[in-house]
């Protein structure tokens, strides 16, 4: 059990399927991963397992623990235990002095428990990472919007202006989370306020991406009182809807539709190849208002996290 020794591994470490292997050689050379980051289970030149971390940045800490497989097609308790030696043995590496692990996540087919197969190996990983300490935290919708859809018309309700300073979406960011259904922003609370909870997800997130801020919007009644937000982005991978909300005492008059809109509009104006999004299994509010607006849900993310 060891990280890899470099890039001339990576055919090695791609032996396992899975979605991300496509992304591996571009996320190595932008420093997103590193070598050390990226182990696995060796029996000779057999790959039994492998674990690996992921961050938005070079020179950033682990983010992400977004890699996680058992040998294709394997099932049964020494797998699992291999996989929980693996990741043991990673994390002490990666995370000295028991430090709290980045959460994990991981993409799954959008009916996984319908099928055998999937749902064997998306509950052997989760057993894996629940053996180490993990718990589930969130299963999350994976949508998306492709041109072939009708792009949505100009709102008639509200007027949309852009975002005039940092201070000013952070104030938003953290109004919205007053009876938010988004499971990353209630565990948020546990631990600040609302105030630390925006300003983290802005300077962590938001901020890094360097697609034009004058694509972000605040949603205003005709008179100027602001109704939600729509954060539309490209990150290094995709166009997304990065962040949306409506504000507290605007809920339940349907604004959602004409934010979503919006954001969905200023993506589709830049002639992009699609437009991803996600939001929590449980939140439906929002789940449907991307259907409403023509996303499809083309797979799904399960997060666990340590305490």
């Amino acid at each position: 059990m060891r990280p890899i020794t470099g890039r001339e591994e990576l055919d090695l470490f791609s032996r396992l399927p899975y979605v991300l292997n496509e992304e591996l050689t571009e996320d190595l050379a932008a420093g997103r991963r590193r070598p050390q980051w990226m182990w696995v289970a060796l029996r000779g030149d057999q790959l039994l397992a492998r674990a690996a971390w992921w961050s938005r940045s070079a020179g950033d800490a682990p983010l992400l623990l977004d890699v996680l497989d058992i040998e294709d097609g394997a099932s049964g308790s020494p797998h699992v235990d291999i996989g929980v030696r693996l990741l043991r043995t990673a994390m002490a590496a990666a995370f000295p002095n028991g430090a709290r692990p980045p959460e994990y996540s991981r993409f799954v087919p959008p009916d996984w428990r319908e099928d055998a197969a999937s749902r064997r190996a998306v509950e052997e990983r989760m057993t894996v990472l629940e053996r180490t300490g993990a718990r589930l935290l969130v299963e999350r919708l994976r949508l998306e919007w492709r041109p072939e859809s009708p792009v949505p018309e100009v709102s008639r309700r509200l007027a949309f202006r852009p975002v005039h300073a940092a201070e000013e979406l952070v104030a938003l960011m953290a109004s919205v989370l007053e009876g938010t259904l988004d499971a990353h922003g209630r565990a948020d609370l546990t631990r600040m306020s609302a105030h630390e909870a925006a300003v983290r997800h802005y300077e962590d997130e938001l901020a890094r991406y360097r697609s034009p801020r004058d694509w972000w919007r605040i949603a205003t009644l005709p008179d100027g009182e602001p109704v939600g937000f729509v954060i539309p982005a490209h990150n290094d991978y995709n166009p997304i809807i990065a962040y949306l909300a409506v504000l507290p005492t605007h809920r339940g008059n349907g604004y959602v539709d004409d934010i979503l809109a919006e954001g969905t509009r200023v993506l589709a104006e830049q002639d992009v190849p699609r437009i991803r999004a996600s939001t929590d299994l449980g939140n439906v509010p929002m789940a449907n208002a991307f259907r409403r607006a023509g996303y499809i849900n083309f797979a799904r993310e399960i997060n666990m996290t340590w305490s």
